[in-house]
């Protein structure tokens, strides 16, 4: 896994978005015959949940095509939405195949920008909200399909339940301007309240603010949770320079987050999720409809902790969790 990932990142560094001005001249990926497929990825920003999605979608490419029979250019957009559609446009101009948006706002950018290119959507919690989809049935009836990254909410709330029994409230740290993660507050908001918890919400707006929300929860909560949030992902070590000395555990949506300033997760595989995401641009790139492509979701979930901060915090794990060291 880390060769895989030392690979992601070796190619995300050819394709930085401080190149994204010479698009015309570096990311022009044209087949020089049909047989060879060009796809476009665009991703969010770099942290270790978006690059495991990555790097499981261009090895399940490569691994069907082989390198020379499909040219995968990857770019990302260093968390900002308006790079995202910089990077989006330049695929357009490409005329690539495939375009393949790693997180919700890459997913909104690129559907904003072609109605014709096929799109595949990965580590995305909601299609429907991220949409704006009526009347929700699994498929989104355009050309975007995908996979979600959505972990089951209940699950999530009675780890929290096991995990701090005693607990009287839960402070719930968000970014406000990621649909995602306004979709797992609500839902997860209405389990922990069924399990008798007081919900209160701590959102940000932007990296700026992070460490004051953070404190302020870690001051009015007993324990915290973060959902499958992209900037809470980026910034874990300025979380986690908050709640360890304040003595407050963290739950989080995924790995990426537990690991850096959490306790536990109930998580999916990223890497997995991406592998997932790539079978699907296979069938599309040999020629499937993706108008009637449903929406994937991951089928296995493990708990997970993190033994360091557990044992800071004196924090007891049941046995039936994996360590994230292992």
């Amino acid at each position: 896994m880390k060769k895989l990932f030392i690979t992601l990142i070796c190619l995300i560094s050819l394709f930085t978005f401080s190149a994204c001005s010479n698009n015309s001249s570096n990311n022009n990926n044209q087949a020089e015959n049909d047989d060879v497929f060009n796809v476009g990825v665009v991703q969010l920003v770099q942290h270790e949940a978006l690059d495991a999605a990555t790097q499981g979608f261009v090895d399940a490419l490569i691994e069907e095509f082989g390198e020379d029979k499909v040219k995968i250019d990857v770019q990302v957009a260093a968390g900002e939405i308006t790079n995202c559609s910089t990077i989006v446009n330049g695929f357009v101009a490409n005329n690539v195949d495939l375009i393949m948006a790693n997180a919700t706002p890459a997913l909104q950018a690129a559907a904003a920008t072609t109605s014709d290119i096929p799109i595949l959507g990965t580590s995305v919690t909601d299609y429907a909200s991220a949409l704006e989809v009526d009347n929700w049935n699994g498929v989104v009836g355009n050309n975007i399909s995908g996979t979600s990254d959505l972990a089951p909410l209940d699950g999530q709330a009675a780890m929290i339940k096991e995990l701090f029994p005693d607990a009287k409230s839960v402070g719930i740290i968000f970014c406000s301007s990621e649909s995602n993660s306004a979709y797992q507050v609500e839902v997860i908001s209405q389990e922990l309240e069924k399990l008798g918890f007081e919900v209160k919400e701590f959102s940000f707006t932007d990296t700026n603010d992070i460490t004051s929300v953070v404190q302020n929860a870690c001051d009015n909560a007993d324990v915290l949770f973060i959902p499958t949030d992209n900037t809470a992902a980026a910034n874990t070590e300025a979380i986690a320079n908050v709640v360890l000395p304040a003595k407050k555990a963290v739950v989080s949506g995924e790995d990426g987050i537990a690991r850096g300033c959490g306790v536990a997760t109930l998580s999916i595989s990223y890497y997995d999720l991406g592998v997932a995401t790539g079978k699907q641009a296979i069938r599309v790139l040999n020629g499937e409809d993706i108008t009637s492509m449903p929406i994937e979701y991951a089928s296995n979930f493990t708990k997970k902790f993190n033994s360091s901060n557990c044992d800071e915090l004196g924090i007891s794990i049941p046995e039936d969790y994996v360590s994230l060291d292992d």
